[in-house]
């Protein structure tokens, strides 16, 4: 069977995921709320998780303990980079074969935790089956983007919840003709 993929993130009103230089400060007066906008409940959903090679190094740039114990992490790179915990696996590889592996160690729902160009490369390879939105109250003007190629493609609304702080959480599936899963 298939995993699902699901690309839970925040984002400017304007469609950007970080400033230019990579930070995400514009968004921490919001988190400083104390509303999670459904993450806890979206995180104990999910079982694994695929990461880039820059969303991974911001992470261990942050120090101290790593944030997804107990989870097993694929980070696709090409450069040797220390491994952050034992369930951090570091690959030089296609998505579609981090997500194998994936699915092989018993995943069914994999988080694609950050990046504008992995998003865009796992859509582009049909890999990708929902996306989950936190729409921040926040033009940036300038950054990093949701996705990091131009596309095209119909959503279908699954569910979508505006908070007090001016936050909308929107919650897609996209629908794909392929599988490349075997």
């Amino acid at each position: 069977m298939k995993p699902s993929l699901i690309y839970f993130v925040a984002a400017s009103l304007d469609g950007y995921i970080a400033r230019p230089d990579g930070r995400v400060d514009w968004f921490e007066t919001l988190e400083q709320a104390g509303e999670d906008h459904g993450y806890r409940r979206f995180y104990e959903s999910i079982d694994g998780l695929l990461m880039g090679r820059a969303t991974y190094e911001a992470l261990l740039a942050q120090g101290g303990d790593w944030p997804y114990p107990g989870k097993p992490c694929s980070v696709l790179t090409r450069v040797d980079l220390p491994r952050a915990a034992p369930d951090v696996q570091l690959r030089h590889s296609i998505p579609a074969e981090a997500i194998n592996e994936l699915a092989g160690a018993g995943c069914r729902r994999i988080w694609l935790v950050g990046g504008g160009s992995l998003a865009g490369t796992c859509y582009a390879a049909g890999l990708l089956d929902e996306l989950v939105v936190s729409v921040m109250p926040h033009l940036l003007g300038a950054g990093i983007p949701l996705f990091a190629a131009g596309m095209e493609h119909g959503l279908k609304l699954d569910e979508q919840h505006s908070f007090a702080n001016g936050v909308v959480r929107l919650h897609y599936r996209l629908q794909q003709n392929e599988s490349v899963f075997a």
